[in-house]
C-alpha cells in the first residue's frame, strides 16, 4: 500500500494537466456542453486503461522497445491529433447538442493509442514503480487510474461548459475554437518533432 499515495500523485500531476485529451474535452465543453464530454471521457478512461494494462504486462514495452513502430505510432498520433484540431477549429459557434459532430468514446479510445502523453504516463509510471508484470502493482494502478481519468478529463469538460457564457459571442467564440485547435496541431507537431 505504501506506492498508493505516490501513484495517486503522479497520475494525477499527469492526468490534469494539460494535453490532447484535456484539450479536446474542453473544447468539446464549450461546444457543445458538458454531457456531451461524459462519452469522450469515458472513451479516455478505457483507452488509458487497457493501454496502460498492456504495457504493463508487457506487450506495450515490446511494442515500446521496436524503433519501427514507435515511429508510425507517432505519425499515426500527429494526424489523429491534427484531425481532432481541425475538427475542434470547424466546430459551431453555437452551443449544439448534435452528438454525431462530437468526439466521442470511440475517438477518446483510439487517442490513447497514439497519444504521446498517455504512452509517457503509462510508461513512466510503470518504470517509476517498478510494476513491469506485477499483477497487484498495476491492477492499483489502473485502479487509481479509473477515478483520476474520469475526474481530470471530466473537470477540463466540465469547466468548458461553465465558460460557455464569455462565448456567446460568435466571433469570440471561434477565436476561442481557432486557438484551441491550433493550439492541439501546433502540441502534434511538437510531440512529433521533440520524439524525433
Amino acid at each position: 500500500m505504501s506506492l498508493f499515495i505516490p501513484m495517486f500523485i503522479y497520475a494525477f500531476s499527469m492526468g490534469i494537466t494539460p494535453g490532447p485529451n484535456n484539450m479536446i474535452a474542453l473544447s468539446t465543453g464549450v461546444n457543445y456542453g458538458f454531457l456531451r464530454t461524459i462519452p469522450f471521457t469515458l472513451g479516455v478512461m478505457v483507452g488509458f486503461n487497457a493501454l496502460l494494462a498492456t504495457i504493463g504486462f508487457g506487450v506495450g514495452g515490446i511494442i515500446a522497445r521496436n524503433p519501427d513502430v514507435m515511429l508510425v505510432l507517432s505519425y499515426v498520433g500527429t494526424a489523429f491529433i491534427i484531425y481532432m484540431g481541425y475538427k475542434i477549429i470547424m466546430a459551431p459557434t453555437e452551443l449544439n447538442t448534435d452528438a454525431d459532430k462530437t468526439p466521442g468514446f470511440v475517438h477518446g479510445a483510439l487517442l490513447q493509442l497514439v497519444n504521446p502523453k498517455a504512452w509517457t504516463a503509462c510508461l513512466g509510471g510503470i518504470a517509476a514503480f517498478n510494476i513491469a508484470g506485477n499483477t497487484f502493482g498495476i491492477l492499483m494502478y489502473i485502479g487509481i487510474s479509473i477515478f483520476v481519468v474520469l475526474f481530470c478529463v471530466g473537470i477540463w469538460g466540465y469547466a468548458g461548459s461553465k465558460i460557455t457564457h464569455f462565448l456567446e459571442n460568435q466571433r469570440n467564440h471561434k477565436i476561442f475554437n481557432v486557438v484551441m485547435g491550433g493550439s492541439l496541431i501546433v502540441l502534434a507537431i511538437y510531440l512529433l518533432i521533440m520524439d524525433q
